[in-house]
């Protein structure tokens, strides 16, 4: 072939190639993309910097100091009743609350609460429960709604309550790095749909009538753009307590200032550490779950979110076709440096007006056209390069760049088999969640150097003790970590593998913290958790891969740190895993259990079972025994 054909045919493929990636990433085929847009997002959102929010909404905080004053969490109804009472007589717009009142507790507390939702605009929180760990999206030809997120049921709050006031669902949407970029604004079950808990509030805060278009929603004469699945994308104003937030042990004080809560939208929720509802953001580790709702109430109110609807995806699809050839036609133009200069201008022209968009209220995909610009065009320099006999430097340089994995455990197993987990692996494993407490807290007045160093030792003890058991750490998280036993497959000593470890991670981690000076482990703790059963094992990435586990299992692990939490214990079992373990106890340790408790996000109950370390000076022999 010619010159000109083969220019034609590349120019040809290229397009293909942008078209294909933005409609596979469109339709839900390329996930790690996900991954990657949430990373550009953060960095994106970093480069805009911390704003200042819309003052229009106040978050009144259960926090660790309430908690300490009540000596329980969740705060009892009858305080809870005296937080909402001082509230309403300040005269707010509407009052959220955040939380799930979803099980009855004393008979006075519940009937005073319930009297007092009655004396305002009140919006109550609900959960939709969904079938799997995540929400899905059936097809249909139902209309626009069909493609609401789908949930098997909602957790809605008791009568007595929800007579009294208005009910949306609280769930928000994370991404794969955990952070949430955007809250459903409907929610729907075989039978019906419901609003969320956001779009609640700011509909009663504005009194205006709500109208669901096919592609976006309409507050009174207002539009509201949203994503194709109606959700509405959030962008965070800045680190926790940005928007206006103060404690409700204010209330308990009587030092509530009035101008904080009269004509505004007041939200109740929890911002408990150890709680478990925090997710990362941009600019924290750790933001409350009440913060990121407020957020999303703040955009549908000021009408200041971000933009990401129909028209920026076609957008999208454009910029997904366009570059790349553009890109290849500049290659092809000039096979010399010059080339290769016009086309770094236009990748750097185009990196600039994505940030300038972004900045300015507009979301345009930066994955999906990296993942449809970088392949083409490494693939035609690299033609041109072999062209001009410089191949083997340019494919060596190339294959060390991606071969890069997170977890290097995986390597052997990688030689052998070059494509293990290329697809998802559904097997039986074991899984360890360790998460250090109080760091958060130590981070805000200690040395970033001194952070470092905690940290690092902390990780190091983890590596340690999952290497001794034979486990992967499939990801640090922080100041905290997921090990897994099972791979390359499962195992019948996994469970007793895992078990083993989450008893010498606490004894490790307890004589670290120990060590440490008093000013700094006296602000540390930590929890584990650990359960065992059924996994979807796989890797993720793109040019830096690693190995990750998702499903039920993975979840109850995670959230049986929680449950140590609210129980005293550093360390919690689930039945499963004692039983799978065939664990008969030690002379240096004892149990306390079952308690049969639910976890958050997930039906039924779990048999919980506490772990005590008895082998320390001064720890004491008795144990009361809990049963459920």
């Amino acid at each position: 072939m010619t010159r000109r054909v083969q220019i034609l045919v590349a120019l040809v493929l290229t397009a293909l190639w942008g078209a294909g990636i933005y409609v596979g990433h469109a339709n839900g085929h390329l996930r790690f993309l996900d991954r990657l847009e949430a990373t550009l997002t953060d960095w994106r959102t970093q480069v805009r910097g911390v704003q200042a929010p819309p003052d229009l909404v106040t978050i009144v905080a259960i926090d660790d100091t309430v908690v300490k004053r009540g000596g329980s969490y969740p705060l009892p109804r009858a305080d809870l009743a005296r937080v909402v009472d001082t509230i309403v007589q300040f005269k707010p717009k509407v009052v959220a609350i955040d939380l799930l009142l979803v099980d009855r507790s004393a008979a006075i507390g519940d009937a005073t609460l319930a009297s007092t939702l009655a004396t305002g605009p009140m919006v109550l929180a609900a959960a939709a429960i969904f079938p799997s760990a995540s929400e899905t999206v059936a097809p249909s030809s139902q209309g626009p709604l069909a493609v609401l997120p789908q949930a098997e049921r909602f957790l809605l709050p008791l009568p007595a309550f929800a007579d009294h006031a208005e009910v949306g669902v609280v769930n928000v949407a994370t991404g794969q790095s955990g952070s949430p970029l955007s809250v459903p604004m409907l929610f729907r079950t075989h039978d019906k749909v419901e609003l969320s808990f956001p779009l609640r509030v700011a509909t009663r805060a504005l009194d205006k009538p709500l109208t669901i278009a096919p592609d976006r929603l309409m507050l009174g004469d207002r539009a509201v753009p949203t994503d194709s699945d109606f959700a509405l994308p959030i962008t965070y104003y800045g680190p926790r307590r940005t928007i206006r937030t103060v404690s409700a042990q204010s209330i308990f004080d009587g030092t509530l200032n009035r101008a904080a809560i009269e004509n505004r939208i007041v939200v109740i929720g929890a911002s408990v550490a150890g709680g478990g509802d925090f997710y990362p953001t941009p600019f924290d580790s750790l933001m409350p779950g009440v913060e990121v709702i407020s957020t999303a109430i703040t955009h549908l109110v000021a009408g200041d979110g971000i933009t990401r609807d129909h028209k920026v995806h076609i957008i999208d699809a454009l910029t997904a076709i366009l570059l790349p050839v553009l890109l290849v036609g500049l290659l092809a133009w000039r096979r010399s440096a010059l080339g290769i200069v016009a086309a770094a201008v236009v990748m750097i022209a185009w990196a600039g007006l994505n940030l300038f968009a972004f900045t300015h209220g507009l979301w345009l995909n930066a994955a999906t056209t990296l993942a449809a610009t970088v392949p083409p065009v490494a693939v035609f320099a690299g033609v041109q390069l072999w062209a001009g006999g410089r191949k083997a430097q340019y494919l060596t340089a190339k294959s060390r760049s991606l071969a890069q994995f997170q977890a290097p455990a995986v390597q052997e197993w990688l030689a052998r088999d070059p494509d293990f987990l290329a697809k998802p692996v559904r097997q039986d494993a074991a899984v360890v969640f360790i998460d250090l407490s109080g760091f958060t807290a130590l981070s805000e007045r200690t040395d970033p150097d001194a952070l470092r160093d905690i940290l690092n030792a902390f990780h190091a003890r983890i590596d340690t003790a999952a290497t001794a058991c034979g486990g992967i750490v499939t990801g640090f998280l922080g100041d905290g970590a997921m090990i897994l036993f099972g791979l390359p497959g499962a195992m019948p000593d996994d469970a007793a593998r895992a078990l083993k470890c989450a008893i010498e991670l606490h004894r490790s981690v307890d004589r670290w913290i120990a060590s440490l000076p008093p000013a700094i482990g006296d602000q540390l703790g930590f929890k584990i958790g650990a359960h065992c059963g059924p996994i979807v094992a796989s890797r993720l990435g793109g040019s830096h891969q690693h190995i990750t586990a998702t499903g039920d299992t993975v979840n109850v692990a995670n959230r049986l740190m929680e449950v140590a939490a609210q129980n005293g214990a550093q360390l919690a079992l689930s039945d499963t895993l004692l039983d799978a373990a065939d664990y008969l106890g030690d002379p240096d340790s004892t149990l306390r259990g079952p308690l049969r408790t639910q976890v958050r996000g997930r039906s039924g109950t779990v048999a919980v079972w506490f772990w005590r370390d008895e082998s320390k000076p001064g720890a004491s022999a008795a144990n009361a025994e809990i049963t459920g």
